[in-house]
């Protein structure tokens, strides 16, 4: 069974784990700045998904963007993390997730929901296809240090 629920504070540890999982390459302090500062912000969210024996699955995190590529309202719903265990990939863990994210966004009156996937995340873009999200856009983003 696939129990998806709000954030609550007895997860903290479960949900550091799976978002140091998801960006392994932020240090462990730059995930508890960021993971503090989400719970503060009003026009955010964050769901889980319990499993049966304790602990967590997966999350997804969503906030409210004044714009996103490719939508044509304003402002948008985005989906701006979205971990599953490996070992619960494919069960509907992560298309739960999404629903509860999609419910979040309509109760706000939101009318689009809008994400992204790194170029080689071939297992994300198919996720996310499957769950009728539209691809509008491939990008190579760039930075230059002027320092």
């Amino acid at each position: 069974m696939t129990t998806v629920r709000a954030l609550e504070v007895a997860d903290w540890s479960e949900w550091r784990r799976m978002r140091r999982a998801l960006w392994p390459h932020d240090t462990a302090a730059r995930h508890e700045v960021e993971m503090a500062a989400w719970l503060a912000r009003p026009d955010a969210a964050v769901v889980v998904c319990g499993r049966e024996l304790g602990g967590l699955c997966g999350f997804a995190e969503v906030s409210v963007r004044s714009y996103a590529d490719g939508c044509a309202s304003s402002p948008v719903a985005f989906l701006e993390g979205w971990y599953v265990d490996p070992d619960r990939r494919g069960s509907g863990v992560g298309r739960a997730l999404v629903g509860a994210v999609e419910a979040w966004a309509r109760e706000r009156g939101l009318q689009e929901l809008a994400s992204d996937a790194l170029l080689d995340n071939e297992a994300g873009q198919r996720a996310h296809e499957r769950l009728g999200f539209i691809e509008v856009d491939r990008a190579v983003r760039y930075r230059k240090p002027l320092g």
